[in-house]
C-alpha cells in the first residue's frame, strides 16, 4: 500500500489504541478548490506534528500527549504503525451535528466549532475506520512533498500490509460503530456510495 492519510499524531495514537473509531476532516489549504474527498477507502495513517495538536484535544488526550511525546521520530523520519479502512462517511452541516459526537473523539468543542467556520463550506466530514496495526512499524524517509496541509499522500515505495490485525475485536468495533451511527441517526446524509479504493 502507498496511499497515506496524514492526521494529528495523537489522534493516529487514539485509533491505533482503539479509543475511537472517527476521523473527522474538514480538508486542508492545499486541497484545491473541491476541497476534502475521499480518495481511498483504505489507506496508510501518517502521523503528523503540524498545528498545535496538543491544545486542541481534550485533558485527558493532553497527558496522553506528553506521554508518547519524547518518542516521536525525527522530523525526518516518517513512521508508520497502522492502516484504515472506511466502513462509514458522512458530512457534517452543523456544529450541533458534531455535537452528538462527543465522547466518541478527543477533539475540543471548539476546535471542531472553527474547522465548521473555516473556508467557504460550513460543513466537514465525519469518516468511521476500521484500524489494522502494521505487521511491524515502518520508518521511511520525510521527503518534501508529504509536506504541506492536506490530507492525501502518495508514498514513494510500497508499505507491505501482509501481518496487519485490527486493533479492536469485531463485537466491540461493531458496538462502537453502531454507537456513531445511533449518534448520527437523522443528521447526516451518508457518503457511502462515494468512497473508492
Amino acid at each position: 500500500m502507498r496511499c497515506a492519510f496524514k492526521e494529528w499524531a495523537i489522534v493516529v495514537d487514539a485509533l491505533g489504541r482503539g479509543g475511537q473509531i472517527l476521523i473527522l476532516r474538514k480538508g486542508g489549504i492545499s486541497e484545491g478548490r473541491g476541497g476534502f474527498t475521499i480518495e481511498h477507502s483504505r489507506f496508510l495513517l501518517f502521523p503528523t506534528l503540524f498545528h498545535q495538536q496538543r491544545e486542541s484535544v481534550i485533558e485527558s488526550a493532553q497527558t496522553r500527549y506528553d506521554e508518547i511525546a519524547p518518542a516521536f521520530p525525527p522530523a525526518d523520519i516518517l513512521r508508520l504503525e497502522f492502516a484504515a479502512e472506511v466502513v462509514f462517511a458522512g458530512r457534517l452541516e452543523s456544529p450541533e451535528q458534531a455535537q452528538a459526537l462527543r465522547g466518541q473523539h478527543i477533539w475540543r468543542d471548539e476546535v471542531i466549532a472553527e474547522r465548521f467556520d473555516w473556508g467557504r463550506e460550513k460543513a466537514i466530514f465525519a469518516l468511521a475506520v476500521r484500524v489494522f496495526r502494521l505487521g511491524r512499524a515502518v520508518e521511511l524517509p520525510m521527503l518534501p512533498a508529504y509536506g504541506g496541509c492536506k490530507s492525501w499522500i502518495e508514498l514513494d515505495r510500497r508499505v507491505p500490509m501482509e501481518g496487519a490485525v485490527p486493533v479492536l475485536d469485531p463485537v466491540t468495533f461493531d458496538q462502537r460503530l453502531a454507537a456513531l451511527r445511533r449518534a448520527l441517526a437523522g443528521t447526516m446524509q451518508s457518503k457511502r456510495g462515494d468512497l473508492t479504493g
